[in-house]
Order: C-alpha cells, then sequence, then structure tokens
C-alpha cells in the first residue's frame, strides 16, 4: 500500500477544502476502499475520513419519512427500531449483507457511492423511491438513489462531492421485498438481487448483479444483462424468471 496522508475535518466546509487536491479521497466506513488500496487499484496521496462531520444520526421526519446520515453504519441501521418497525424489508435486507463485522464499519454513504452493482440496499432503496443528499462546495442537491449510479463502479457524483444522508418516504401501506441468488453463503455477493414493491394494483421492480447498476425492470427483453464469474447471460435470465414470481409473492405475503 502506497504512504499517503490522513486528514480528518470536522465541518463539511473542511472537507471540501481537503479534498481539493489530486489524489484526495474522501473515507467513510473504508471497507471497499482499504481493499482497493491493498490491490494497488487505488493510490490515493490523502484520504479524507468523514468520520467527525456528525453525519451519524438516524431521525424519523414529521411526514413519517426516514432520515439516515451518511455516516450511519449498516450495522447501526439494522438495529435501529424505528427502522425495523417502519421499514422491516430493509432490516430483513442487512441481514444477510456481507457479514456483521463489515456492517459493524461499513458506512450508508459509502455503500451507496461505491456503485458495485452487486450491493444490496442500491436496488431496494430504488424500488422504494428513496432519495440522497449530496452536498458539494457549490452548494446541496437531492437525486433518486437509482441516479446515482452510471456503471460498474461508476457513481454520478461530481469531483469533491459527498452523500450527507438517505432519505426514505414512508411505507404508508406499501408492500416490499428484497431477494439474492447466491452461488455459495447467503451473505455472499449475489449472482442476482431483485427488489419488488407493491403499491395498490402496481409494482415497482428494480433488478441488481445482473445488470451494471440497479436497473428498472419492465421486461425481460429491455433489460442488458451481464455475464460474471456467478453466473452466464442465460443462467442469470432464468434467475430473474424465478426470482421475480418469489420476490412478488413474498412482498404480497409481507407485513411492511
Amino acid at each position: 500500500m502506497s504512504p499517503f496522508e490522513l486528514a480528518e475535518p470536522r465541518s463539511l466546509r473542511e472537507a471540501f477544502v481537503a479534498l481539493e487536491p489530486d489524489g484526495a479521497r474522501p473515507m467513510s466506513g473504508g471497507t471497499a476502499l482499504m481493499l482497493m488500496m491493498k490491490a494497488g487499484v487505488l493510490r490515493p496521496s490523502r484520504l479524507v475520513s468523514l468520520r467527525r462531520l456528525g453525519l451519524d444520526r438516524i431521525e424519523l421526519r414529521s411526514d413519517g419519512s426516514l432520515h439516515v446520515g451518511a455516516m450511519v453504519t449498516l450495522r447501526a441501521l439494522e438495529k435501529s427500531a424505528p427502522v425495523g418497525k417502519g421499514w422491516p424489508v430493509i432490516t430483513r435486507t442487512l441481514r444477510t449483507l456481507s457479514n456483521v463485522r463489515v456492517r459493524n464499519v461499513a458506512t450508508v454513504g459509502g455503500h451507496l457511492a461505491h456503485a458495485d452493482p452487486h450491493m444490496d440496499l442500491p436496488p431496494l432503496l430504488s424500488a422504494l423511491g428513496a432519495s440522497v443528499t449530496i452536498a458539494g462546495p457549490g452548494g446541496e442537491r437531492s437525486v433518486a438513489v437509482e441516479s446515482l449510479y452510471a456503471g460498474y463502479l461508476e457513481n454520478t457524483l461530481a469531483r469533491g462531492e459527498l452523500i450527507i444522508a438517505l432519505h426514505v418516504p414512508a411505507m404508508k401501506g406499501r408492500k416490499a421485498a428484497y431477494l439474492k441468488c447466491t452461488t455459495r453463503s447467503a451473505d455472499d455477493w449475489p449472482a442476482l438481487g431483485i427488489a419488488v414493491v407493491l403499491e395498490g394494483g402496481g409494482q415497482t421492480v428494480f433488478v441488481s448483479a445482473a445488470t451494471d447498476k440497479p436497473t428498472r425492470f419492465s421486461s425481460l427483453e429491455e433489460l442488458t444483462i451481464e455475464s460474471d464469474l456467478h453466473g452466464s447471460v442465460a443462467y442469470k435470465q432464468q434467475l430473474i424468471r424465478v426470482y421475480l414470481k418469489r420476490a412478488l409473492d413474498e412482498a404480497r405475503h409481507s407485513r411492511d
């Protein structure tokens, strides 16, 4: 691993200044970042830690929506009583997201920014209509979670921008399910992730892992399926046929 400087700003303004030089990278939980640095894929000259910015709160808003600071760990989100009561599908999904050691360190903001299509939360949050608040030197903006992704390991954040919060609308009678198919243990990278949200007579479906980013599903013919070590295109097409039916059935019988 190449030598690097560690900056620990105490405000967003300080963080933006610290991120200005070429070679500076933000660090939230660091679980993926450190692996990429050890592999020599990334060689940042400066890491800017976000842990002192006060972005680690989970709040219920007056409209019934959920506000999650970007530095909330996945484990804290999993164990949150308000989340378990109001959005049990998120709690269920987190239980098989990697392992508890990773969830103790990995953060919501880092998880979303990493843009690996095998991540579990992005397709689910996209189906739930969630959005993120993004802050940068020029101010703040809000975008849908699905709009964060441009392709495999590619997000749409501009240089110097940071995800500072996640917002999830109230369920309000909606029913939801997230299923994934793994080729090894239950917490392994999925060959397919599929999220379903039912509302009234309609349904919203997002597919991931079989695609290079969380993708809204309308028909199998319109999807661009990606083969990888977890399965061929034909295999993943069949998985989608099977798991879509299972996810719809689970959503219909859920208590969300």
